[in-house]
């Protein structure tokens, strides 16, 4: 007999069940993962870590394998508005029947093992992968990437797109002991691909040690944009030089998204004597792909734009953006963050092209407080700050009443926020 009936009853269960939120190893997963699926075979994988630009690479890697026709099953985390959002299969989430399935089936043979709520996520996302006769999975490191539950598979390629300051918690206080963690899904003789222009000693020092072959952007692998938006790409293949011209611009916003794209390419490069795509399929994903939170453009009488960013690196991208594409408008920031990121630094990056900012109040606990908040805008030397205790309804509707034609709304901070904002237009 089934422990609940609903999807809303498992992870409410799941959120209390493990004595900790975050509690990164590989034992417990391990064994429930032997036991639920023995020696099945795994469909092809790609695996994908990184600080920024992991979900905007499985969506690429996702539509791109979708055009030539394979059925992919992807898993990525958090969600923005429903939990069933993490798990993907050709571009549709999964019902709340199949996930509850899954949870049963692992319920069954966990042994009294004590899982929290990403084991329990991620152990259903290969559980549901397993029965749906997929031709490639493509899975998102959550946290790090050496303890990090995903970490359980091993790849056929691995993916790195970025290195920066997140979560030294529990990954460390520099990009050389966050980069170690992220090594940490890399294999031996299995192709890694590297987005960082940076990366850092650490993560090539790993590679080394696995013999892990690597493939950085601006050394094995490059692009070039041209002036009207096309790009072009230029990588190896067993030695073989190969290029692309002419690539359409890529759906998603924000230069930084080419460096994503190609990352990409490099990647399904790698891949191709197992899993062959054509350049129709290449160009063809560029063009449609879409995800929902990251430079999402909503038309209304004050256009608003959403964006998760959340740290330095990605405010930076997001920075850039508007300085390209809303160059000149008035912008009033609907604004909240997690009380354990860099805050601070995500203001000083923004603040030049914020006209006014608008706190949201978010009903959670790691959500950074009204009195926190005025401490970090005051001291950005920031006076322009709508407070009032406003939830994300209040902050928005407030932002509106003041916003004028051709003025923007930015909605910017938080995936919790944007999910909120989101729930709110529904």
């Amino acid at each position: 007999m089934a422990r609940f009936d609903s999807l809303k009853d498992w992870l409410s269960w799941q959120e209390g069940f493990h004595p900790r939120s975050i509690d990164l190893g590989l034992e417990r997963a391990t064994h429930v993962f032997n036991a639920l699926q023995g020696d099945a075979l795994k469909p092809p994988t790609i695996i994908v870590a990184g600080t920024n630009g992991k979900g905007s690479c499985i969506a690429f890697l996702e539509e791109i394998y979708r055009a030539q026709g394979y059925r992919v099953g992807s898993y990525t985390s958090p969600h923005i508005l429903r939990y069933n959002e993490r798990i993907r299969i050709d571009g549709q989430s999964v019902s709340d029947t199949e996930i509850c399935d899954a949870f049963e089936r692992i319920d069954a043979v966990r042994d009294e093992v004590s899982l929290s709520y990403f084991e329990f996520g991620t152990l259903a996302a290969l559980d549901v992968f397993s029965h749906s006769n997929l031709d490639l999975q493509i899975l998102e490191v959550g946290l790090g990437g050496r303890l990090d539950a995903v970490n359980i598979i091993d790849s056929d390629v691995s993916l790195i797109t970025s290195v920066c300051i997140d979560h030294i918690d529990w990954l460390g206080e520099t990009r050389e002991a966050i980069a170690y963690e992220k090594a940490g899904i890399f294999r031996t003789d299995v192709p890694a691909i590297i987005g960082d222009m940076d990366p850092p000693c650490s993560l090539l020092n790993c590679a080394n040690e696995v013999n892990t072959p690597l493939f950085c952007i601006n050394q094995e692998f490059s692009y070039q944009v041209n002036e009207n938006g096309c790009w072009d790409w230029s990588g190896c293949l067993k030695n073989k030089s190969l290029q692309y011209h002419f690539f359409p611009a890529p759906a998603l916003k924000g230069k930084h998204q080419y460096g994503n794209a190609a990352t990409v390419i490099m990647a399904i490069t790698q891949m191709q004597s197992l899993m062959p795509v054509s350049e129709y399929s290449i160009r063809k994903g560029l063009k449609t792909v879409q995800l929902k939170g990251r430079f999402q453009l909503i038309e209304d009488d004050v256009p608003i734009l959403l964006d998760v960013a959340h740290n330095p690196q990605a405010v930076t991208a997001l920075f850039n953006y508007i300085n390209d594409a809303f160059s000149g408008k008035n912008i009033h920031a609907v604004f909240s963050m997690m009380k354990d990121k860099d805050i601070v630094a995500v203001i000083d990056i923004i603040k030049p092209v914020i006209s006014h900012w608008y706190f949201a109040s978010l009903s959670i606990s790691r959500a950074v407080s009204e009195s926190v908040i005025q401490q970090c805008f005051t001291q950005c030397g920031i006076k322009n700050v709508t407070l009032d205790g406003n939830d994300t309804a209040a902050a928005y509707n407030a932002a509106k009443t003041n916003a004028k034609l051709g003025d923007l709304i930015l909605v910017f901070g938080s995936f919790f926020l944007v999910s909120e904002f989101l729930e709110l237009r529904q």
